[in-house]
């Protein structure tokens, strides 16, 4: 039995408990309080120990395992696993990943690898040295079944309500998962989805995709605006409403509960089903998501792009109450689901409590950048979040989106004007999105936004209206 001081002080009191016991016990082993093959507790005496459930302690026992830091002998007990060799310093950027004499690509954020890159590694050689039927066989249901459990343990910051694994299916990123839940949701002969006004494109497109018609719908500063959705959806027939309501893409704007509350009632009213896209957030939620408010009527799709990385295509979509047939049927019927090794790897990931640290570090990083352009820029209308990897900048009189996008470019920096988030027949603000890109020095980044506040200081001559 191992030394129990690694026990004394366990805080349970943020979060889930088991998760909470679980990155203590993590701690415990990367401080070496706890060592390379001690021996754990037994589950009901640490339970009894520290009063609370012994499923509690099992479910962190299982998490740990799964993540490779524990391992269980029958018979015997459970033990710390074989350590893992620490990170090298080059397995963190410590130089550009782009050409510092290239353009600046600010288009799309961009992640820097805060050991990212060394997990996914590590999570690769496992899946090629697991069982050879990972290698060989179909995808199925039951295969996927813990990764599916780790999905929704990612998933729980998100308040979505109650949410099985059956509920979640697998997708290559979060716009293959908008266009499952369309194929899912939309059956008229000739459909029509309802977005905002100002809107991320991977809508449009996907609609485009499946052949279905896209209104839009008018916003404030708080969101959608709930008598619209009703007037645009009794003009079109609409269906289904696609929204990000936690951190709208591309103004960075949260919609608070009792706006959303009342765009549910709206969607109600209308027989409209809601498809929330959260992929943009890489911290807790600050309201409940519309599938809490609404369990049997709105879809939610997320990803890891824009918190571990976008190379691995790793999405979910997750179905309402009651439609998780739906939702598989389309998967299966589409692309029969994604390749077994793909969704081991989730799993490794996923299920690994470092995971989430690794997130938070990304997200610190980003932060660094993102207070960069807040000083550089803050003179002019920005609107910008802590955890929002990218700002909205309202151009000053004398701008227009489409012109200082183009002197942006010849200033050898890349930027993506308010026209590439609105309809062809939609009327688009003079304002830019400017992403974070934490690939590039930081010194070259604020290099980046000096040029473009000299843009700002400096308009062409005034445009008469």
């Amino acid at each position: 039995m191992s030394d129990t001081k690694w026990t004394e002080s366990i805080d349970l009191a943020a979060g889930p408990k088991y998760r909470a016991l679980a990155e203590h016990i993590e701690d415990a082993i990367s401080t070496g309080l706890l060592t390379e093959g001690a021996k754990l507790p037994p589950v009901r005496q640490l339970a009894w120990s520290l009063g609370i459930t012994p499923g509690t302690v099992a479910r962190a026992y299982a998490l740990l395992t799964e993540s490779g830091r524990l391992e269980a002998v029958v018979g015997r007990g459970t033990f710390v696993a074989t350590r893992r060799p620490a990170l090298p310093e080059n397995d963190v950027w410590t130089h550009p990943v782009e050409q510092a004499d290239g353009p600046i690509n600010l288009f799309s954020p961009r992640l820097p690898d805060m050991g990212q890159v060394a997990a996914i590694r590590a999570a690769l050689h496992a899946v090629a040295d697991g069982p050879v039927e990972e290698l060989l066989a179909y995808p199925n249901r039951e295969a996927f079944e813990p990764a599916r459990r780790a999905a929704v343990d990612w998933l729980s910051d998100a308040t979505l309500g109650s949410v099985g694994h059956k509920d979640i299916v697998f997708c290559h990123g979060g716009q293959n998962a908008v266009s499952l839940v369309m194929q899912a949701v939309l059956h008229d002969p000739k459909p029509t989805v309802l977005v905002e006004a100002l809107s991320y494109p991977g809508f449009r497109r996907a609609a485009e995709m499946l052949r279905v018609d896209v209104a839009d719908v008018a916003m404030d500063d708080e969101g959608l605006v709930p008598e619209d959705i009703e007037r645009v959806a009794r003009q079109t027939g609409a269906r289904l409403l696609c929204t990000s309501a936690e951190m709208h893409n591309p103004t960075g704007l949260h919609t608070p509960r009792a706006r959303r509350e009342a765009i549910v009632a709206a969607c109600r009213r209308v027989g409209v089903q809601i498809l929330e896209d959260d992929c943009y957030r890489t911290a807790p939620a600050r309201a409940p998501g519309y599938r809490a408010l609404w369990p049997e009527g709105a879809w939610y799709v997320a990803s890891i792009s824009k918190t571990i990385s976008p190379a691995l295509r790793i999405g979910f979509a997750v179905a309402p109450e009651g439609q998780h047939a739906t939702l598989r049927r389309a998967a299966e019927y589409g692309f029969f689901g994604i390749a077994r090794p793909l969704a081991e790897l989730a799993r490794i990931i996923l299920s690994d409590p470092q995971t989430r640290r690794t997130a938070a570090r990304v997200r610190a990083r980003l932060g660094d950048y993102l207070r960069v352009a807040v000083n550089t820029l803050g003179g002019h209308d920005l609107t910008w979040r802590e955890d929002v990897p990218f700002l909205w900048l309202r151009l000053p009189r004398g701008w227009r989106a489409a012109e200082f996008t183009l002197a942006a470019e010849r200033a050898g920096i890349r930027l993506r004007s308010a026209e590439e988030f609105t309809l062809r027949e939609g009327r688009a603000p003079h304002a830019v999105r400017i992403s974070i890109n934490g690939q590039i020095p930081l010194e070259q980044f604020e290099a980046a936004m000096t040029r473009l506040r000299n843009l700002l200081d400096d308009p062409p001559e005034e445009i008469a209206v």
